[in-house]
């Protein structure tokens, strides 16, 4: 069983930046994607970012050009760094991996909340 372990989030003003990141608690774990969702209140799950196994990254509309997907190349870990950051993007955010035999894991979620 893999575990997603998430850090960071956190309460910041308009216009700031936070950090996300989540790391597979088996080492050897190897992704078919990996990436971020987020939930807001009274809304669905959206996709935030997500990477490829071949380290392709699709954002949605709304994070492209402020929020940044990254890997590490050596243990399964992903980062979400967010910049310019809008109340709109206040929601509970969590990690998501794919393995290759299909099975999806989730993250316990991380709150962020920005104010205006």
């Amino acid at each position: 069983q893999v575990q997603l372990v998430e850090s960071g989030g956190g309460l910041v003003q308009a216009g700031g930046s936070l950090g996300l990141s989540c790391q597979a608690s088996l080492t050897t774990f190897v992704h078919n994607g990996m990436g971020w969702y987020r939930q807001a209140p009274g809304k669905q799950r959206e996709l935030v970012a997500v990477i490829s196994s071949v380290r392709k990254i699709a954002y949605a509309d709304s994070v492209k050009g402020r929020f940044i997907l990254s890997e590490d190349n050596e243990k399964p870990m992903v980062k979400l760094q967010m910049n310019s950051l809008k109340p709109e993007d206040t929601a509970v955010y969590y990690c998501y991996a794919k393995a290759w035999s299909g099975v999806s894991y989730w993250g316990q979620g991380t709150q962020v909340t920005v104010s205006s």
